[in-house]
């Protein structure tokens, strides 16, 4: 198996497993596969994604990450796996990054961190509140709907959610890509 293939299997697999996703421009497109990759190699998307897997729990002082001060939820192994597979799937198929937008939860800001997309801008408004698996605010939203609309030119937007209820608010915004 190729390098190339093996990125592209890693691609998709990501994009399911973490509930990846995709939004284009304001054409519906379906894009699976090479043009997929392709349309991704030329830029202009913003990719919106959930953290990785993490344990529900909030790790003890001795269990927690050295970094993971407060303590906070941290990812777990099959997480970090899957952070790390995503940053070299998306490396390995040349698709530019350009800004990184992030939650302040430790766990988004770690995958951000261990997928190597750069140094991230963080926003209140993608986080948890401080409520972990809670839901986000009709105001939080409207602000990611705000943000996903602006596509960038000649590489593409990573934003990391700490909630699952960001991909659902943003769906009719663009055209989902891929697949979740």
């Amino acid at each position: 198996m190729t390098s190339h293939t093996r990125a592209m299997r890693t691609l998709t697999l990501w994009s399911f497993a973490a509930a990846m996703t995709w939004f284009a421009t304001a054409l519906a497109q379906d894009l699976r596969g090479e043009a997929l990759v392709k349309a991704l190699q030329k830029g202009g998307y913003v990719l919106v994604m959930h953290h990785a897997s993490s344990s529900r729990e909030v790790p003890d002082k001795q269990a927690a990450n050295p970094d993971n001060s407060k303590p906070e939820r941290q990812l777990d192994e099959g997480g970090r796996n899957t952070a790390i597979a995503m940053g070299k799937g998306l490396r390995d198929l040349r698709i530019p990054i350009g800004n990184v937008l992030s939650s302040p939860t430790y766990r988004a800001l770690e995958t951000v961190r261990i997928a190597q997309f750069g140094a991230p801008q963080i926003f209140a408004e993608l986080g948890d509140n401080g409520q972990s698996m809670q839901g986000g605010t009709a105001v939080q939203a409207a602000w990611l709907q705000k943000r996903v609309a602006h596509f960038p030119t000649g590489t593409n937007t990573i934003v990391v959610t700490s909630l699952a209820e960001h991909h659902r608010c943003i769906s009719p915004v663009g055209a989902r890509l891929g697949g979740w």
